[in-house]
């Protein structure tokens, strides 16, 4: 079963100006997307800038499990040889998905029409997690959880013998959930149609097609409608990984914050479901130009130049939420330290993440000196501008490498160093944080106050 080891503490202190190029990896729902579509087409997948983060290898491991050929040739460049859809073998072990969300609830879509078992598991943060709303709608194709109390991990996920498609009305967004039912729907007979109030990050959608699946979304007054024609032959294709607007969202950050800072983090993914930071950032008066866009594996990407900036508190509209989820911990941190009140609402979603974000950033705030509110759905974080943020805490991190790395970045900007007590969580989707901080001029090391 997997587990998490021994915490490492990092300690985050006030230093010089941030300045120099952040080649930040590659994106990492993209990657887990490009292995798992990889293995279930016919052919050879090759992929490069694929993110090489811990939640991104149990993946390619899983995929492995299940019977694809997946080989890495170098740094960020991996091959897959698949099995086509409908070919998943049953695995010998148990799938153990580490601390990935989307690895799990991806994978489960991927083989729920198969007639196949497969039991899952992860370590103690992901088995927090609820995976309900995940089984929920893949029982509607006649696949069958059997599990925790809760729907919770480890649980074993027995496949549909005689797959049906569904119409399925996403009851919150979550493209988790999104990808997870059209995954399902690729080994089941006629049309999987998925319907969406709010847009959520389309990664899936591009890359089914790319793949060679008939898929189609059309905006009606119901939502975004999405249809896939059910078992298609997928071909093996080549993928190039933008880089990922996640984890640029640090150095984005820290530059923002940091007096006389500049940098330049080149090749962004600037997908429209995924850059609602930067929109927010902007609005709050950072001085971030988006130079040379272009595409790149089907995705925009853009080159970011980013300035120090005296930024103002704002109030983030709840439809804003599904284009940033990921990235409220960090905007809350910067807001710490902008002039005024920053308001985001609709993030109820973040209280069932790898942590209970809004929990965890309210009472890292308040222990670095910054006033907080929230209620269920709500994070407000009043900032102190001028006044800066006194700093001088220890914060949990709850195996949560988003609050690690936000409380990082504040720390490069308080008066008093901010550490947090185990920054191993980051090594899961960011592996190279702390040399790419320390390159651009960040003072981050391990060690605690």
């Amino acid at each position: 079963m997997s587990g998490h080891g021994d915490p490492v503490p990092m300690i985050a202190r006030k230093g010089a100006a941030l300045c120099g190029v952040a080649e930040v990896p590659g994106d990492k729902s993209i990657s887990h997307r490009a292995l798992i579509l990889g293995a279930l087409s016919v052919g050879r997948t090759e992929i490069t800038g694929l993110l090489e983060g811990q939640d991104v290898l149990d993946t390619a491991k899983a995929m492995q499990a299940f019977g694809a050929t997946v080989e890495r040739l170098g740094p960020g460049h991996w091959i897959v040889d698949g099995v086509g859809v409908g070919g998943f073998a049953e695995p010998a072990d148990v799938i153990d998905c580490g601390n990935s969300g989307t690895g799990v609830r991806l994978i489960m879509g991927a083989m729920a029409t198969s007639p196949i078992n497969a039991t899952f598991t992860g370590d103690a943060s992901l088995r927090k997690r609820p995976m309900g709303r995940v089984t929920d709608p893949l029982a509607l194709f006649g696949a069958q959880a059997v599990g925790r109390e809760g729907g919770r991990l480890p649980l074993t996920l027995v496949g549909a013998r005689n797959p049906v498609p569904v119409r399925y009305v996403l009851p919150v967004p979550s493209a988790q959930v999104k990808s997870a039912v059209l995954l399902a729907g690729l080994n089941a007979p006629g049309q999987t149609v998925v319907v969406e109030a709010e847009a959520t990050r389309d990664h899936t959608e591009r890359m089914l097609k790319g793949f060679g699946a008939e898929l189609s979304v059309e905006d009606t007054p119901e939502g975004r409608v999405i249809t896939l024609q059910g078992r298609p032959e997928l071909t093996g294709q080549s993928v190039a990984v933008p880089r990922d607007p996640s984890s640029a969202a640090f150095p984005v950050c820290a530059a923002l914050i940091v007096p006389g800072s500049e940098i330049v983090v080149p090749g962004v993914s600037q997908n429209p479901t995924r850059n609602g930071l930067f929109t927010t950032l902007v609005e709050m008066g950072a001085d971030i130009a988006f130079e040379n866009p272009r595409e790149e594996g089907g995705e925009p990407v853009a080159d970011l130049r980013v300035r120090h900036s005296a930024l103002k508190g704002i109030e983030v509209p709840a439809e804003r939420a599904a284009s940033m989820i990921d990235e409220y911990p960090v905007l809350a941190a910067v807001a710490s330290l902008a002039e005024g009140t920053t308001v985001m609402r609709g993030v109820k979603e973040l209280r069932v993440k790898e942590s209970d974000r809004i929990d965890a950033m309210a009472r890292g705030l308040e222990a670095c000196g910054v006033t907080v509110e929230e209620e269920r759905d709500v994070l407000v974080v009043h900032g102190r501008g001028a006044a800066g943020v006194p700093g001088g805490a220890i914060v949990a991190t709850h195996i949560d490498h988003r609050i690690a790395m936000s409380f990082l970045v504040l720390g490069l900007v308080t008066d008093r160093p901010v550490a947090v007590d185990d920054a191993s969580p980051i090594a899961t989707s960011f592996p190279v944080f702390g040399d790419l901080m320390r390159g651009l001029g960040a003072d981050v090391a391990e060690g605690s106050l």
